[in-house]
């Protein structure tokens, strides 16, 4: 969630490594536009069986979006370092959703994703 077209972003980055590790993704972002093939979708569409959302907006950004990934049930949301959230983060705690402060990239790359 924040995917970017920009390949400078961490975001872009995130959408490259999962897809050469062969994750299944979806990438919703502001703008729509591709990021090597992955259509960037800006509708908050009731997706199913949502393993992960790997966050990539600031926290200042992110209230508009609590009830909507609390409503798609993912297993855990990853907070990328600069988006840490703690009133979030206790929401998704209450729901039984797991938190945790980690590095995408960091985790894709040392096997831990």
């Amino acid at each position: 969630m924040g995917a970017s077209t920009n390949p400078e972003r961490y975001a872009y980055k995130a959408i490259e490594k999962l897809s050469m590790h062969k994750h299944e993704l979806i990438a919703l972002g502001l703008r729509t536009g591709k990021v090597l093939g992955h259509t960037i979708a800006t509708e908050k569409l009731q997706w199913k069986d949502i393993d992960t959302v790997s966050l990539y907006l600031g926290p200042a950004r992110q209230e508009p979006y609590f009830d909507y990934i609390l409503s798609l049930k993912p297993r855990r949301v990853l907070f990328n370092p600069g988006t840490e959230n703690p009133v979030f983060e206790s929401l998704l705690k209450a729901k039984g959703i797991l938190v945790e402060r980690a590095c995408t990239l960091v985790l894709l790359a040392t096997n831990q994703y």
